[in-house]
């Protein structure tokens, strides 16, 4: 059988405070700098969770380490995921990103299985989606579609700053 998964994209851990986990990681532990973004309807399309059209909101800061993007997700309400993750477990390790073949065919696969989206959306060109592999993987799975030329976004803030 062919993998499913080719790449381990992202690792992502959703916190209380985004801008307090940021200044831990740098400050403490000398990882950074930080590229902080705020998704909220604004500035994502298309948000669903568990198949409903639902807008949530949340602060995320991305950090490269060692050619592995790490996310920490600061929930801004009480609707995502994330907001669920961190009422019913605290705050830590949220979901992996994976790098897949074929988009569609991954999430196919997941919806034959029965297994659903649990949430999603589309940022800048970049549609994210999270797939529930809790039961088998113990964990969410996250996978990519991206436009040919994505680029990423120019960050809201940035920590600690280039100066």
């Amino acid at each position: 059988m062919k993998p499913l998964y080719n790449k381990v994209l992202q690792v992502a851990m959703v916190v209380k405070d985004c801008d307090a986990a940021v200044k831990l990681w740098a400050d403490k532990y000398g990882i950074g700098p930080w590229n902080i973004y705020e998704f909220n309807p604004d500035t994502v399309n298309d948000m669903i969770i568990r198949g409903e059209k639902v807008d949530y909101a949340m602060r995320l800061a991305l950090c490269d380490i060692g050619g592995v993007q790490w996310e920490l997700i600061e929930p801004k309400d009480d609707k995502s995921i994330y907001a669920e993750f961190l009422k019913d477990k605290g705050e830590g390790l949220h979901h992996v990103a994976f790098g897949t073949d074929n988009y569609q065919e991954t999430v196919k696969f997941y919806k034959d299985k029965g297994l659903p989206v649990l949430q999603g959306g589309e940022w800048s060109g970049l549609t994210y989606t999270y797939l529930d592999s809790q039961k088998d993987l113990n964990l969410i799975a996250e996978i990519y579609d991206l436009v040919p030329d994505f680029d990423w976004p120019e960050p809201q803030a940035v920590y600690p700053s280039a100066k």
